[in-house]
């Protein structure tokens, strides 16, 4: 039989106060909330957009959700300031922003600006959400295709809402992971 030594004796650690334990739990639970925030937030980030993501944006073609429409071909949108919102009818945040997006365009067509939609969806669901809710600007069916595209432009998590601004030369100017403020696009505004 092995002999252990007496609590509190030499070569036993002392037990931590009850003080000194809560103490120690709640300093252990606000590195780990922190650590857990910060990767929220990163990953809530957009991130650098891929090689070529640009060029490859204004290669795209998207169909719109009406029957027999013309595709939509984002070459001719090239040359003027543009917002390209990423979104789907499930998604709460996206569907909220859409009037201020649709503003937004009524607003600043004049000036040059364009906004494009590109619904990550089945396109029936955008056929009876459109058939609801009237929107002003174009939308594309982007469907995979869309989510490959939005994670080049660094959009690494695929979620939604995701909207990028293009400067009139097509360089992104801005990136915006999340729902979009009414400042966003004052801000954004003055910037292409």
């Amino acid at each position: 039989m092995t002999d252990l030594p007496e609590a509190g004796g030499p070569g036993t650690p002392s037990p931590l106060s009850p003080s000194r334990r809560r103490a120690l739990y709640a300093g252990a639970a606000v590195v780990a909330a922190a650590g857990g925030a910060g990767l929220a937030w990163w990953r809530l980030q957009p991130h650098a957009a891929e090689s070529g993501a640009e060029a490859a944006l204004w290669t795209q073609r998207f169909d719109a959700p009406q029957q027999g429409a013309a595709a939509l071909d984002m070459q001719a949108f090239r040359g003027k300031p543009m917002l390209v919102n990423f979104w789907a009818t499930w998604c709460p945040p996206c569907v909220e922003e859409l009037p201020m997006l649709n503003a937004f365009y009524r607003t600043h067509k004049e000036k040059g600006w364009q906004v494009v939609g590109l619904a990550i969806d089945q396109p029936s669901a955008v056929r009876q959400f459109l058939a609801r809710v009237s929107l002003d600007f174009p939308i594309g069916l982007a469907g995979l295709q869309g989510t490959d595209l939005g994670r080049s432009l660094g959009n690494l998590t695929g979620g939604l809402p995701f909207t990028v601004l293009l400067g009139a030369d097509g360089s992104i100017r801005h990136r915006k992971m999340g729902q979009v403020t009414a400042e966003d696009l004052t801000q954004w505004a003055s910037l292409a």
